[in-house]
């Protein structure tokens, strides 16, 4: 195995945790195109119910011949927008389907299989078309019909800056001091100032630093690309030799708790060879948000978070795309963006 430079520095070595209170930054996660997107609305027939005591069978016979097995999040019932009309509750009868127009209670609710005594005169109202995934979206839709909502308390706390204890913040932030150090040694060499760190967050070791080390005759050495060949180095693999960039570093095996040739005992961790995929249960932080490729990369060796600090304009974790969150691949990881962004936004003018 090759030593790579700087490595009697970095053996062993866990973060250590400052005693400073953290600069001001926010870790905001980079969620889904769903979890992100708008609140989308399809127009419903809607009735009053002039007879409350008629409304649990209306219910039951309405829900019969007008079920909605593709909105389960649409509640039935709600009370009337006027507090002092006429009518205390309102239901929803059924999603209007392609010819748009006002219906009779005859024509939506055809007899014998609903009686449609207690329901008064049919109108249109816009309902929520899909079930929210944040309390943002679930605050919106719940503006227009009322819904079902089950929360993840995660992504709520991650939304609101609270998922993370002064503690964490505190490693975190020395996490990206190191990277922003990194990068600035890269700058140092005439390469492109982006810098990154590769952690095991269940020991607090660093695993790998790295920086972006392309040119023209090795154009894809981005710095999350010698980050990931580096921990591989250290697993005993690894193609890659960095000795004329002494700032690249790895830890060895016995650090990464993975002995060469083993298997590491995480569920979903192995490759087909019967080795850990490289980056199992890894946390990436990096100056820049990766591209494309990077953002491949980090799929395949199955990382598990990834912190950025400031955006890119071809990103592939939210700028563009959101990679990290696309159901057809075969591994989602989490990301967080802004940490110690402004200083991450000085070193490279293209963020």
């Amino acid at each position: 195995m090759e030593s790579a430079p700087g490595l009697t520095e970095q053996r062993g070595q866990k973060a250590r945790s400052p005693a400073r209170e953290p600069a001001p930054w926010q870790a905001l996660p980079v969620l889904s195109e769903q979890q992100s997107r708008d609140v989308e609305l399809v127009l419903a027939y809607a009735a009053p119910v002039l007879d409350q005591r008629q409304t649990s069978r209306l219910l039951r016979e309405v829900t019969a011949i007008h079920p909605l097995p593709a909105h389960p999040h649409l509640k039935r019932v709600r009370r009337s927008r006027d507090a002092h009309g006429p009518h205390a509750l309102e239901m929803l009868l059924c999603l209007v389907g392609p010819a748009t127009g006002s219906c009779s209670l005859a024509e939506l609710l055809p007899g014998p299989a609903v009686d449609p005594q207690g329901l008064g005169q049919p109108f249109l109202v816009p309902v929520p078309a899909w079930p929210p995934l944040t309390r943002g979206q679930f605050e919106e839709a719940q503006a227009h019909w009322p819904i079902s909502f089950h929360e993840d308390k995660q992504v709520t706390s991650a939304l609101a800056g609270q998922l993370f204890a002064a503690q964490e913040r505190a490693v975190m932030q020395s996490h990206m001091e190191r990277a922003v150090q990194v990068a600035q040694q890269a700058a140092a060499q005439g390469l492109r100032a982006v810098g990154a760190v590769v952690v095991d967050p269940a020991s607090g070791h660093v695993l790998a630093t790295g920086h972006d080390c392309s040119c023209a005759g090795s154009p894809l050495l981005h710095a999350v690309m010698v980050c990931v060949d580096l921990v591989a180095q250290g697993q005993g693999r690894g193609t890659r030799s960095f000795r004329r960039h002494p700032a690249c570093s790895f830890a060895p095996a016995a650090a990464q708790c993975v002995r060469v040739g083993a298997v590491r005992k995480l569920e979903e961790a192995e490759a087909e060879d019967g080795l850990p995929y490289v980056c199992t249960g890894c946390d990436l932080y990096v100056t820049r948000e990766p591209c494309v490729m990077c953002a491949m990369a980090l799929v395949h060796s199955r990382i598990q978070r990834v912190f950025y600090g400031a955006p890119s304009p071809d990103g592939a974790l939210g700028t563009r795309f959101r990679i990290h969150a696309q159901p057809g691949l075969n591994h989602r990881f989490q990301v967080f963006r802004g940490v110690l962004e402004d200083q991450c936004r000085c070193l490279d003018p293209d963020t």
